[in-house]
């Protein structure tokens, strides 16, 4: 059983604290993305499974055996990087069949698991052909390939569709969801892009600044950011993050946004979220999907006017400012295609309750519920 164990694992280069304190459990068959931005830690923690950096402090397990003291070839890991890193004189089935030849696997059985992997990779027709003669997308898989020949406790994989056109990065993505599903391995995949990250993960690791700051699925990521940070960085567009002042009302509880005349009156789903902490310094998160527009009043919704409109095909985002002043807190709302006409225009807005958020602007954590 291929799980992965990440204990207490720390790495610097010189005064750069590049992970810090990581914890991370990878159950066996698990797909796991690391996201977060560039020089966040992601690709060191996925170099330092390979054993292609060593961890200053703490341990990495593999299947139960501890192996952040063992160099790469005997960890039972196969890495797959961005660029293709194929050798140019080979044809595909010889790039394939490398690490077989290598290990002097016999003759027979190479030839039947590279028949195999290209099998499911789809790329029998293109084992007679040298790189030069393949598609971006082509040479991936066949780098992919040689990976997955050796039939490896674990995937490693560094942004492996990242130099690819948009059209091709979307056919890899179902590819490899599909490939991790036949193959059942343990798979973990970097990348700054959140779209690879929810479409193909299990779980979601988001880091930032050396820290993992949520370690969940990606409906949960999404739905319930533990802090500020995964709240702006998931999601496009990003949940509306603005200031709020929360105060009980003869009605139960009220929020107001800067330059609101009359306020939200929370219902009990998000009313309850608030007393979970003591916080003074309050902000609001809420997708825009879950932001109710309406170009007529209606019971509890809040007038406001719209700012700014972006088609975008489906569907609108809508800029809605909440007063007329300089400086009034704007929200950003998902309408349907051509839902309102004009910048200027009056709207009524309303929240989704159970979908209202509220975070500790000092800490940065998500204020929960009690249970």
């Amino acid at each position: 059983m291929a799980d992965i164990q990440i204990i207490d694992a720390e790495k610097r280069f010189g005064g750069n604290h590049v992970i810090r304190k990581l914890n991370l459990h990878i159950r066996h068959g698990e797909f796991v993305v690391l996201l977060g931005p560039s020089g966040c830690g992601k690709t060191t923690t996925l170099r330092a499974l390979a054993g292609l950096e060593s961890i200053d402090s703490g341990e990495i397990r593999i299947g139960g055996r501890r192996v952040d003291q063992l160099p790469p070839q005997e960890r039972d890991t196969a890495f797959v990087f961005q660029l293709y890193s194929l050798y140019p004189h080979l044809t595909s089935f010889e790039n394939i069949a490398f690490p077989l030849r290598a290990a002097r696997v016999p003759e027979a059985q190479v030839r039947s698991q590279v028949n195999e992997v290209a099998r499911v990779l789809r790329i029998e027709h293109l084992l007679n052909k040298r790189p030069s003669a393949l598609a971006g997308g082509d040479m991936q898989r066949v780098t992919i390939g040689r990976a997955l020949v050796r039939r490896p406790e674990a995937m490693l994989m560094d942004e492996p569709i990242g130099a690819l056109d948009a059209k091709l990065r979307e056919e890899m993505r179902a590819e490899l969801r599909r490939l991790h599903v036949e193959n059942g391995s343990t798979t973990v995949y970097v990348t700054h892009d959140q779209v690879e990250a929810m479409s193909m993960a299990d779980k979601i690791g988001i880091m930032n600044d050396g820290v993992l700051q949520q370690y969940d699925s990606p409906t949960r990521v999404y739905d319930e950011p533990a802090n500020l940070f995964v709240a702006q960085f998931v999601g496009s567009p990003i949940m509306n993050v603005v200031d709020c002042v929360c105060e009980a009302g003869g009605s139960g509880m009220a929020m107001r946004l800067a330059g609101m005349t009359e306020p939200f009156m929370l219902g009990t789903r998000a009313a309850a979220k608030l007393k979970a902490g003591a916080a003074t310094e309050l902000a609001l998160g809420i997708r825009p999907e879950a932001i109710g527009v309406s170009r007529r009043p209606s019971p509890g919704a809040v007038a406001a006017r719209v700012h700014l409109i972006e088609p975008m095909g489906a569907y609108d985002i809508v800029d809605i400012a909440m007063g007329l002043e300089h400086g009034c807190a704007t929200l950003r709302a998902r309408t349907a295609s051509q839902f309102v006409s004009a910048q200027g225009d009056a709207v009524w807005l309303s929240l989704d309750d159970s979908r209202t958020h509220f975070f500790d602007k000092r800490s940065g954590l998500l204020l929960r519920a009690p249970a």
